[in-house]
């Protein structure tokens, strides 16, 4: 019976983290379309409201209240880094670099978490790890200058998303214990809130720009607010309770890919040779350093 019910649970776990996948792929798509006509700071508060405003409602028509005082520090610096420079940095990285460009370079994440467990969590820096970093590193700096000949602009973007990839990283070490404390919707949801708060220096950005928006840009805020933000934040938060996040944070390896897929049909983007060559060496990196985890 033991059996069968984690077998239960680790089916839901893979769902709930399958779900996140393909929203968070439409997200970098959806990030390029919008920020046309919205600027990195914006897009992350509109987006943030949105997503605070329909987890609070379902928050509230649960009763499930306030998170436990041990949960807050977690949530605090999830809310902050995940929710508000994470969000930022990647917004303003793909005003420099495509989608699915962008996607690959984020994707050394998994590598960071592993670097920053051995660091925190006393695990130490097995070879493999070490290879793999620099694997994962000199990819994005192929991916860089695939896209900028040598210049400036999109060396400022793979930057930018390695400062994304960062923060995401740093905040799942930090949302991991709070969910031994809070339910995934309450994690979600305050750290949302707290996001948006972080990014209110935006607001008057975002109220001038909402005015001159066309409409279908608009309605991108509202879908990655909805969708890649409360609902696949969620089912992450859902999963990762459940699992290790160093195993979560593989399952993102499939993103790339979908993003790539996405951007071509939808966006017409279709990254280079070279760019591709790059973002590979990001996702042989990881996998290298996956192989020092169980």
């Amino acid at each position: 019976m033991q059996e069968v019910m984690e077998t239960r649970m680790d089916r839901r776990a893979l769902a709930a983290a399958g779900v996140t996948v393909v929203l968070w792929a439409s997200a970098f798509v959806s990030i390029r379309s919008a920020g046309q006509f919205y600027s990195p700071g914006a897009l992350a508060l509109g987006r943030l409201l949105v997503a605070a405003l329909a987890l609070g409602v379902i928050l509230v028509a649960r009763r499930e209240g306030w998170p436990a005082r041990k949960a807050w520090p977690g949530i605090v610096v999830s809310g902050v880094l995940w929710f508000g420079v994470y969000m930022v940095a990647l917004n303003w990285g793909e005003t420099q670099v495509e989608a699915g460009t962008a996607a690959m370079v984020i994707n050394i994440g998994p590598l960071l978490i592993a670097l920053l467990a051995g660091w925190f969590l006393h695990e130490g820096f097995p070879r493999k790890l070490l290879i793999g970093m620099a694997v994962s590193l000199a990819g994005a700096v192929v991916v860089g200058l695939s896209k900028s000949e040598g210049g400036a602009s999109s060396i400022l973007g793979v930057a930018l998303c390695v400062v994304a990839a960062l923060s995401w990283a740093v905040a799942i070490l930090a949302q991991k214990p709070a969910l031994r404390h809070a339910s995934a919707l309450q994690v979600t949801t305050f750290g949302c809130a707290i996001g948006a708060i972080a990014c209110l220096p935006f607001a008057g950005q975002l109220v001038s720009q909402v005015a001159q928006a066309p409409t279908t840009a608009t309605l991108n805020v509202v879908f990655l607010g909805v969708f890649p933000t409360a609902l696949a934040f969620t089912t992450w938060a859902y999963a990762l309770s459940r699992t290790t996040a160093g195993n979560m944070g593989a399952t993102t390896y499939l993103v790339p890919t979908l993003v790539v897929l996405m951007s071509w049909a939808l966006l017409s983007e279709i990254p280079g040779w070279l760019t591709l060559a790059g973002g590979a060496l990001c996702l042989i990196g990881v996998a290298i350093s996956r192989r020092t985890r169980g």
